[in-house]
């Protein structure tokens, strides 16, 4: 029998440390939590200090059984769960109720090798009291705001609604947001770009240049007969270079990866959700089977805010860039990163655990979505310690009799770290944009009073654009921005926020549903300072502060509280349950039908309720599209989202993602 038991997470997590500490560890896991608040009761005594009652999960109770079955024997118990707040809260939850008066040591580590993982078993600690009482207060605080909103909801708008103190949050910004585009009116204006060439080699060397002033004044075309106007004075008027800039400018690369910069990252460059980035990242995390003395744990750990990296990787990855791009590109000192204020220092980057694993070396063993981000982790590790890129920038300044036009252009001179990572154009980052289209434009060698030759003039109608939408990407970015959450709640917040309907993502965009506006109206009605933006990321600061040493939990609680239970009693005093009558009437009494919400989205209720429990479906308006089908397609919710199917369900079982052409 093994003399030491080891309580992970995930069962891959499980077996690839198995693999690493042999026959004397049995290494168990603990799927996720085994212990938490109650589901069915507040759990929390607010008269008591706020005291939390952690009781086992109901699912967990033969899995408690058979880890203390497994610790019989046993000289060691230790808990090798992840290396962050709430895998600290998770062994010491285990620690206190399962192995009370036993002695049980916390290890951690940030990688899944050899190295780490026998390195951290060697310098076995204490738990964190700190960690833990800052991951209790955030418990403590997401279940009070849950339980007491969550029926305040049901009572306005439907059953089975639910508010979070976080969540609730991000929604209210995507709400805004979609308000500032239903209010945008787009302005109309025109641009003129002449394509021009050295007028001694005509058809080569052209460029483009830009109308920017008239009698050296910024101004604005607004109308197409304007454009067209100064199109034709133009025609008439010589064009000569007035001025030429040239600087030298330097790039530098971007910090290795944290869970908020991965998670906007995949999904510019590989379209990835944020549950899908993180959930692809886990398993390259935990162990992939690669053949020999598999698993083997390829990254680091994927929920950090840290842009730290350890001596012996920075040490590896300059040995790999000197051997495989060469001294011009290698930094003559290591390259480093600040982290941000609430940066936990202990944490490391998300990087490639071994630099010599490199993303070719690995396609037999990695699917395409594990390969594609180990790649994009890989190359941005590399590229964060190399030499900026170095670019030629040139500035034109071109008259045309009153106007003057702007050309400008970019020279790579030296490829620097855009050698192992091209960072692609971000479509909601107009600077690179321009970049891009300045790299694009090729200035030929110029003369101070040279004349050009003009080739075209182009006069070209745009339109202001409306704010975009929230990606997942720019969500996260905005919520961390704002100190709104932490690396382990952005992909959870997103995924709550579609599981209950509040928002669905449309074309990769988040879109705030009839039933998100309500819910955030109302969350902004009755509860505005909990849901403020800077009231939540001051509460995020504090519980840093909690877990540092420098503040109480109690201190936050009581802050928090106060406000909170005074917009609770207004709210449970002036709260009125809103009913949205229609103009169809039950056809089984005669009453109105009312819209209501459930659990499989919106629906067609009797007002007589619950004395006549008439209800149907909302209808597209659409037929079914098969033959001799009298049915109309709804909207209809499963496991895998919302899809649409036909009334006369089960005799037609015709099933659509998204609604078909209307046949006439």
């Amino acid at each position: 029998m093994a003399r030491n038991l080891v309580i992970v997470e995930s069962p891959t997590k499980a077996k690839t440390i198995g693999k690493i500490l042999g026959a004397d560890f049995n290494v168990v896991s603990s799927m996720g939590h085994i212990i938490d608040l109650p589901q069915k009761k507040l759990g929390v005594d607010v008269e008591d200090k706020f005291k939390p009652d952690y009781t086992v999960l109901p699912t967990r109770k033969k899995l408690v059984t058979q880890l203390k079955k497994d610790a019989k024997g046993c000289e060691k118990i230790y808990m090798a769960t992840d290396p962050d707040r709430e895998g600290e809260a998770i062994g010491w939850q285990i620690k206190e109720k399962i192995f009370k008066g036993k002695e049980v040591l916390r290890v951690s580590f940030h990688e899944i090798t050899p190295q780490a993982v026998k390195e951290a078993f060697a310098h076995a600690r204490e738990f964190d009291l700190n960690m833990i009482e800052a991951q209790v207060g955030r418990r403590v605080l997401d279940r009070l705001v849950g339980y007491f909103l969550s029926p305040l909801l049901w009572k306005k708008l439907a059953r089975g609604l639910s508010a979070g103190r976080v969540q609730s949050v991000a929604l209210r910004l995507i709400v805004e947001r979609e308000r500032a585009i239903q209010k945008f009116k787009a302005h109309e204006y025109w641009e003129i770009t002449a394509d021009l060439f050295k007028s001694k080699v005509f058809g080569e060397s052209n460029f483009t240049a830009k109308l920017e002033k008239a009698d050296n004044e910024k101004f604005e075309i607004g109308k197409k007969i304007d454009a067209e106007d100064i199109c034709a004075q133009l025609k008439q008027q010589e064009f000569k270079v007035a001025q030429i800039k040239k600087t030298e400018k330097k790039r530098n690369p971007a910090a290795p990866f944290i869970t908020s910069t991965l998670q906007q990252e995949a999904f510019n460059k590989l379209r990835f959700n944020a549950s899908k980035t993180m959930l692809v990242a886990q398993q390259l995390y935990e162990g992939i089977d690669i053949g020999g003395d598999n698993p083997l744990g390829l990254i680091t750990y994927m929920r950090t805010d840290s842009p730290q990296v350890s001596l012996e990787a920075i040490t590896e990855v300059r040995e790999h860039i000197k051997r495989n791009f060469g001294n011009d590109f290698l930094p003559e000192k290591p390259n480093q990163y600040k982290a941000k204020k609430s940066a936990q220092e202990a944490h490391e980057a998300i990087r490639p655990s071994y630099v010599s694993r490199a993303p070719e070396s690995l396609k037999d063993f990695l699917n395409s979505d594990q390969l594609r981000l180990y790649e994009l982790i890989y190359n941005r590790f590399l590229a964060s310690q190399m030499k900026p890129a170095e670019f030629l920038a040139t500035s034109v300044d071109i008259t045309a009799g009153k106007y003057s036009f702007v050309a400008n252009g970019n020279h790579l001179l030296f490829e620097g770290f855009l050698a192992a990572y091209k960072k692609e154009v971000d479509e909601e980052k107009e600077e690179e944009t321009e970049d891009k289209e300045k790299t694009k434009n090729v200035i030929p060698p110029l003369e101070l009073g040279e004349i050009l030759g003009v080739k075209a003039l182009t006069p070209s109608q745009h339109f202001t654009k409306p704010p975009a939408r929230f990606s997942d990407s720019s969500l996260v970015k905005a919520l961390e921005e704002e100190g709104i959450g932490r690396p382990s709640t952005y992909a959870p917040i997103i995924y709550t926020l579609i599981l209950r309907d509040y928002v669905r993502r449309i074309k990769g965009y988040l879109n705030p549903t009839e039933l998100g506006f309500k819910v955030s109206d109302m969350l902004v009605e009755y509860f505005p300072k909990i849901i403020d933006v800077k009231f939540t990321a001051a509460m995020e600061e504090k519980l840093d502060q909690v877990e540092e040493g420098t503040l109480k939990r109690l201190e936050v609680l009581d802050e928090f509280y106060a406000p909170f239970k005074e917009s609770l009693d207004f709210a449970q005093t002036n709260i009125v349950k809103e009913v949205i009558t229609t103009d169809q009437i039950c056809d089984k009494c005669g009453k109105p039908m009312i819209l209501k919400w459930g659990r499989r989205g919106k629906f067609l209720s009797c007002a007589a309720f619950p004395e006549c429990k008439n209800s149907k479906s909302i209808t597209s308006g659409v037929k079914c599209p098969l033959e001799n089908c009298p049915g109309e397609l709804v909207e209809r919710r499963s496991k895998r989202g919302f899809f649409y199917g036909c009334t006369n369900f089960p005799a037609c079982t015709y099933t659509a993602r998204t609604l078909p052409d209307e046949k006439e």
